[in-house]
């Protein structure tokens, strides 16, 4: 990498653990499902967040300036990159079993033909716009490149797993306004903790269900009879229409049903949009028991008036922290393996709390106005509490 290149990474990053520790701050405080009396099954870990499977962090780049008309290239920007790092710095060295399903293919997630083929992640999963796939794929490779090995000539071969959902209602998104830095930086500022949420790095400039949608996460952990694992979930919410919307059992987007984001759009009324599922566990499961966890994140969707509409792409991959070291090339490897017979808590796990990281997405997002002054209002907590309370579902 050259010099100048390296001081503007450097810098970047300066700047981006100042934010990513401002955003950590803020993901303490900000309101989510449960303190607005939204009833969930299950228990979730400490930080209700992916962040709970020991070793996951995330990272996020958020990008957002200008206001107004759109002029291509230049802005109104509304969006950014998620990294989530399996292992933390040794994810791309130590690589995980996973599995990976797509409910509907209308979207993308690279790498993942040799995720099912080998049963294992290599590397971060990435996360961002529709056309910024490609940009983030190759910075990714060129992060493993300086970090991977002494010498690049050591370093031959990957298939990043970069994933996406359109954002291009708010996002000027044929300006391709992110750059390897901002990919460098969410790897690179990867944490534990809490998560941000909301507004923030790939889920910047989503809508889901017609509100303003973006980045949520949660999690379950199992009662010590139940083997005491950890699942974790994070989302990319940018699906749905408002009709369809579902909270606690309670048809929520038939009861606030004004300022819906696409009013003014030729497709009002069809699905448009996308949502990317990160589904962690500590749980020593194989490749093929992490593609049957994947599959259940379709009926925590459901759980919140997903159908998973012809124009929405809906692609899931999970990964288990345990068995380090299975991907071993020189030796016979001893793994560990859940029977499937003691998979149910996994699978109840992986549907709550899909269920609830959609949720906080949304209720953590605030009111956007991006290009061409298109707005998508916040789902608002006053009239979700109230909406709840006259379902008799609000739980405080």
């Amino acid at each position: 990498m050259n010099t100048w290149i390296r001081a503007l990474a450097t810098s970047l990053l300066f700047f981006s653990l100042i934010g990513a520790a401002s955003a950590q701050q803020n993901a303490a405080t900000k309101s989510r499902a449960r303190d607005l009396g939204v009833p969930f099954d299950g228990t979730p870990g400490p930080f209700n967040a992916i962040t709970d499977v020991a070793g996951v962090l995330v990272g996020e780049t958020t990008l957002i300036s200008g206001e107004g008309k759109l002029v291509v290239g230049k802005g109104p920007i509304r969006t950014g990159v998620t990294a989530v790092l399996p292992r933390g710095a040794n994810s791309m060295n130590n690589p995980v079993f996973a599995g990976w399903f797509s409910q509907n293919g209308n979207g993308e997630m690279t790498g993942t033909t040799w995720v099912e083929e080998s049963g294992f992640l290599e590397g971060p999963v990435m996360i961002t716009n529709t056309h910024s796939v490609g940009v983030v794929r190759d910075a990714v490779i060129q992060w493993r490149v300086s970090h991977g090995a002494p010498d690049a000539t050591e370093y031959w071969w990957s298939l990043p797993v970069v994933a996406e959902t359109w954002d291009g209602w708010l996002n000027d998104i044929n300006g391709f306004h992110v750059k390897p830095e901002h990919v460098f930086s969410a790897i690179d500022s990867a944490k534990s903790g809490p998560v941000p949420e909301g507004n923030v790095g790939g889920g910047t400039g989503m809508i889901c269900n017609e509100f303003k949608g973006g980045t949520g996460t949660s999690s379950r952990k199992l009662s010590g009879s139940d083997g005491g694992y950890t699942v974790g979930v994070l989302v990319q919410c940018n699906y749905g229409r408002r009709p369809n919307l579902i909270i606690a059992g309670v048809p929520v987007g038939k009861e606030i049903s004004e300022d819906p984001a696409y009013a003014a759009a030729p497709f009002d009324g069809s699905e448009r949009g996308s949502i990317i599922v990160v589904v962690a566990t500590d749980a020593p499961l194989v490749a093929h028991q992490l593609k049957r966890l994947a599959r259940r994140v379709s009926l925590g969707l459901g759980r919140d008036g997903s159908v998973s509409g012809n124009g929405s792409g809906d692609i899931f991959i999970a990964f288990s922290t345990a068995n380090s070291g299975a991907a071993a090339v020189d030796h016979v490897v001893d793994l560990r393996m859940l029977p499937n017979d003691k998979m149910d808590d996994l699978f109840a796990a992986t549907v709550q709390a899909t269920e609830e990281a959609v949720v906080n997405a949304m209720i953590a997002a605030e009111t956007m106005t991006g290009i061409d002054n298109h707005k998508a209002i916040a789902l608002p907590h006053d009239k979700l509490r109230a909406v709840l309370k006259k379902y008799n579902r609000l739980n405080q």
